[in-house]
Order: C-alpha cells, then sequence, then structure tokens
C-alpha cells in the first residue's frame, strides 16, 4: 500500500514538470500565446481520445461511455456558465485568463480521480508488470497537462511556484483514486468506463469553447494551428511509445 501511494503521488508530482517550459519562455510567452493555447488543446485532445475514450471503450459498453461523455460535457457547461457571471480573482490577479485557468483546474482535477482508479486497479492485478506501465504512462502523460495548467495562468500573471503547485494540485485525486481501486478493485472497474466518458467529455468541451477561440484568434491562427498539431503529435506519440 505504502508503494502504491508513493507511485501515485509520483504521477501527481509529474504534472508539475509540464510548467518548466512556460516558465522558461518567460515574456515572449505573450506573443506565442495562440501557440501555447493550441499546444494545450492539441494535448487535452488526444489525451482524451487515446488516454480515456479507448480504454473506456475497451472497458465496458458504448452506451456507459456515451452517458459518461454526456455528463462530462454538461458538467463543464454548467461549470463554466456558473463562473461566467462571477468575478474571480486570486489576490489581485482578475480577469478572463483566471477564468480559464479555474476551468481547466476543475477540468483536470475531476479527470485525475479516474486515473487514479487505473493506477490502483492495475497494481491489483496479476498481470505481470501491469501496474508499473500504468504508472509510468499516467506519469508521462500528466507532463503536457501541467504544461495546459501553466499557460493560462502564466498569462493571468500568476508566478511559477503558482503554477507548478496548481499543476500538481489538478493530480492531487490520483493517490486517493488509486488506493480506493486497490481495496475495492471489482467495483471500481466496472466504474471506469463511465468515469473515463465522464472526463473525455469534458475535457474535449474544454478545448472546443474556450481553448481553441484562443488559438485560432485572427492575429495568430496559423501558429495557433501550428501549435495544436505540435500537442497532439507529442501525446499521439507518448501513447505509441507507451503502447497505450
Amino acid at each position: 500500500m505504502l508503494v502504491l501511494i508513493l507511485a501515485a503521488t509520483g504521477t501527481a508530482l509529474a504534472t508539475g514538470l509540464g510548467t518548466i517550459p512556460v516558465f522558461l519562455l518567460g515574456s515572449r510567452a505573450e506573443a506565442l500565446r495562440p501557440a501555447l493555447w493550441g499546444l494545450a488543446g492539441g494535448v487535452m485532445a488526444v489525451a482524451s481520445v487515446v488516454g480515456l475514450l479507448q480504454p473506456a471503450l475497451d472497458a465496458g459498453s458504448v452506451w456507459a461511455v456515451l452517458g459518461g461523455l454526456a455528463a462530462g460535457v454538461a458538467f463543464l457547461a454548467i461549470t463554466r456558465r456558473s463562473l461566467r457571471g462571477s468575478d474571480l480573482h486570486v489576490g489581485a490577479i482578475r480577469g478572463a485568463d483566471v477564468r480559464t485557468s479555474v476551468l481547466v483546474f476543475i477540468v483536470l482535477f475531476a479527470h485525475s480521480l479516474p486515473e487514479g482508479f487505473a493506477v490502483g486497479t492495475a497494481y491489483a492485478s496479476d498481470t505481470a508488470g501491469l501496474g508499473l506501465f500504468v504508472i509510468l504512462a499516467i506519469a508521462i502523460q500528466n507532463i503536457p497537462e501541467g504544461t495546459s495548467v501553466a499557460i493560462p495562468m502564466a498569462a493571468s500573471g500568476f508566478s511559477p511556484w503558482q503554477q507548478f503547485w496548481a499543476a500538481v494540485g489538478t493530480s492531487i485525486p490520483q493517490p486517493v483514486g488509486a488506493v480506493i481501486a486497490y481495496l475495492a478493485v471489482e467495483e471500481v472497474s466496472g466504474l471506469l468506463p463511465i468515469s473515463f466518458g465522464f472526463a473525455a467529455g469534458a475535457m474535449l468541451a474544454l478545448v472546443a469553447v474556450e481553448m481553441a477561440p484562443e488559438a485560432l484568434r485572427r492575429d495568430g491562427r496559423g501558429i495557433g494551428i501550428a501549435g495544436f498539431v505540435l500537442g497532439a503529435l507529442v501525446m499521439w506519440g507518448l501513447g505509441v511509445l507507451l503502447n497505450v
């Protein structure tokens, strides 16, 4: 159990590594903003399909996955609507990018729990090496997701350390989910198709309504598309490398 908790905590900390490229860009981040939004959108879109929808369909029925998908889209729509009229701020930092940062955090936080379920389920399996494989796959996938967290936060004026810990914070449910699944593997396994579908629906809706418009704005459409393609290729390459 201790090894499982430490391993799942490691996957959460890996999310923080994705914020490092955003730190290094510094003031150049503003000029590259459409490309960075495109990168985040490409990463999340492919992660939704390859990392969530495909495993969900392998584990359960199409109807269960579609139900989870619809619930995820509805969750994003309701959350976005509830935040629209709010004057969100963190200290003196406020504005549209703060709202987007909150949305990204909420969606990635929600999607981390089913990933934790996957870790615990694989760790409890009798298949040799499966637990290590899933842990490494999720840890590596978490790195570009951390970049997705940092991009809107950097645009809002959050400090590098705030970006880092916010990225790690989105993955805090992973150790919790891993322990729950390990202790109740049969019950949790039946929920994976729905929970993975839910996470994928929320992430795809977030890409469509928040990230894509920023990446495709008129003054930076070309680099926005290039960023999306690059992000998608990175996540697709990780999927091929890890045989996900």
